[in-house]
């Protein structure tokens, strides 16, 4: 996969053209004109077009262009992250601003229908009766992996804004007569996709990243879930239960086959390291041959979960039987000719100790999580609420996963080369500036940060991870399959399935079924531990119904001027404006709650 991110180039400047003289250049009726019935003479070129969904799904999921509405829809504004004091104007948690014209809502509805559109050129050009396949099995795995994407962004359309339009054909010609779906019908449309390419879908693929079957049997275990859940919300009771049934049918096979297991044990490029340290920086300074300037260091010991986002270790092909797909980054790549190919994780999800709590902090280095810049801010609820009490106990609490100690690197200051306690940290000043300060300083996780940054020696600063990203790891699906028990009436079964997590996770707390509360709460709280900087937590909150988003959203968000802006309820984003005065010939209802807002 890493190779074809590398050659990746948009089809239509991919195909090759003919040179040309002068006479010819002005000639007003050229001899040839590139339809889509013409352009396409090889099965490669239509893989190409596979690549570029491929690029772009990646290109949703690490941001390396850092835009803001990808943030958002990743889950800024939820229970989970906001803006930090520093980036407010681009906050997505005041609604007083946010209405169906805001253009986070139309990226994201547009992003998914690029998608659609892709892979229904695919589908298209695989059929074209001069394209030659090396095998039928070979043009059945390239329809399988279009159908997939389709069947995919239709569920992200459905899980956010519900029923939207079912669009199959290349578009030839503007068309302003598009009309919605309901929710179901979508779930359905993804399903039966899913269901029909499931066969054709390798158990297994020699690179990272391609399509594998587990990647449908997740996500069919996710879209009956969410059809479930809209059925019962319907009064479908009886049609819910069997959406449910095939959701746990689907994660069974993940679970219970033999492809897949939960990490429970090192592995990888770091398994022989039984500690490792951060160097200390005295004022924030990086160290040179004639300057050392490392005054202490922060003692850490790796485990299993640690190993899990270590660079070289996140795919199958690693040797990690928990990942079921995930994007692909390349530092030698990124350095020749694929400056996409990054994760700016440590930048825009890192803290600023620097800004929140300098009086102890200064400096961009490892001993300070990197150079965080927070353009997502990770919220009080799943820093800290998550792991208190009898959850406290819990290895993505432990400091080498959700690094919490950090050394004072201020030589002026009382608690230089010094641990310097949290509630100093949060405290540090007066009153009214704490929340400022807290937004900027919190825990550094091992998913966003390293103690070995690739790339330092060519002139790399810290800001950007060159590992390999999960969009699906066997977790998740433990997830999936839990609140589908639960929803299924059979709490006792979705409490040992979240014990699966938690024992994994080497936890004293084992939950049961009077844990297992009617609002999802202990569901979205093993999410939230689980699941931190991985998960879309719109996605999640808005498929699971009710009030349960906007609920949550006003308990647990940041800023009070969220709970006291959302003074209305919804369950599922608007249809942005633009698209309902775009399509003329047919009216497209809003989503309710959104309307005249």
């Amino acid at each position: 996969m890493k190779k074809y991110i590398i050659i990746f180039s948009i089809i239509a400047v991919a195909f090759s053209y003919s040179g040309c003289n002068d006479d010819a250049f002005l000639t007003e009726t050229p001899t040839t004109f590139y339809t889509i019935d013409n352009a396409f003479s090889t099965s490669e070129q239509v893989d190409q077009v596979l690549i570029s969904i491929y690029f772009h799904i990646r290109e949703i999921r690490a941001n390396p262009g850092e835009t803001s509405w990808i943030w958002n829809l990743r889950g800024n504004g939820t229970d989970m992250y906001d803006q930090c004091d520093l980036r407010l104007g681009s906050t997505f948690s005041d609604y007083s601003i946010i209405n169906s014209t805001h253009d986070t809502f139309y990226q994201a509805y547009c992003t998914w229908y690029y998608v659609i559109a892709r892979a229904n050129l695919a589908l298209y050009a695989a059929d074209l009766p001069q394209i030659t396949w090396a095998s039928a099995s070979s043009k059945a795995y390239a329809l399988a992996q279009a159908r997939f994407f389709r069947a995919f962004a239709y569920l992200q359309l459905g899980e956010l804004f519900g029923g939207v339009p079912i669009v199959t054909e290349v578009a030839s010609t503007p068309r302003y007569d598009y009309e919605r779906t309901s929710r179901t019908e979508t779930y359905q449309f993804a399903i039966s996709e899913m269901e029909a390419i499931i066969n054709d879908l390798p158990e297994t693929t020699l690179a990272g990243g391609r399509i594998v079957r587990g990647a449908a049997q997740h996500y069919l275990s996710e879209l009956y879930l969410a059809m479930g859940t809209q059925l019962a919300e319907d009064g479908k009771s009886g049609e819910a239960q069997t959406a449910f049934n095939a959701s746990i049918n689907y994660a069974n096979q993940l679970i219970n086959g033999s492809t897949y297991n939960l990490i429970t044990e090192r592995f990888g490029r770091r398994v022989n390291e039984e500690s490792f340290t951060y160097p200390v920086y005295k004022d924030g300074v990086f160290a040179t041959a004639t300057n050392n300037t490392v005054v202490d260091t922060v003692l850490c010991f790796p485990n299993y979960y640690w190993d899990m986002f270590q660079e070289g270790n996140v795919n199958y092909q690693h040797g990690n039987r928990e990942c079921i797909w995930a994007i692909q980054i390349n530092y030698q790549a990124f350095k020749s000719n694929d400056n996409r190919s990054r994760l700016p994780y440590t930048r825009v999800y890192g803290p600023m100790l620097r800004i929140g709590a300098s009086t102890w902090f200064i400096g961009e280095l490892e001993d300070v999580g990197g150079r965080g810049v927070t353009f997502a801010n990770i919220t009080m609820y799943a820093r800290d609420d998550i792991y208190e009490g009898k959850f406290e106990d819990d290895m993505r609490n432990s400091d080498v996963v959700f690094r919490r100690r950090f050394k004072g690197n201020v030589s002026s200051s009382p608690y230089y080369c010094q641990v310097v306690p949290w509630d100093l940290i949060y405290n540090a000043y007066d009153e009214a500036t704490n929340m400022n300060n807290r937004s900027s300083a919190y825990p550094a996780s091992c998913k966003i940060a390293t103690d070995k940054f690739t790339g330092v020696s060519d002139g790399e600063i810290r800001s950007n991870l060159f590992r390999d990203d999960y969009m699906v790891r066997l977790a998740e699906t433990v997830l999936l399959r839990a609140e589908a028990k639960q929803r299924n009436g059979d709490k006792a079964g979705a409490a040992d399935d979240i014990n699966l997590l938690r024992d994994r996770a080497q936890c004293a707390y084992r939950v049961t079924a009077a844990d297992m509360d009617d609002k999802f709460d202990l569901i979205l709280d093993e999410r939230a531990r689980e699941l931190v900087y991985e998960e879309w937590r719109w996605n999640t909150l808005l498929r699971m119904g009710g009030n349960i988003a906007v609920d949550r959203i006003r308990k647990y968000a940041f800023w009070p001027r969220t709970a006291q802006t959302l003074t209305f309820n919804y369950n599922i984003w608007p249809i942005p404006q633009t698209v309902i005065d775009s399509n003329l010939d047919v009216a497209l209802p809003q989503n309710p709650g959104w309307g005249n807002r």
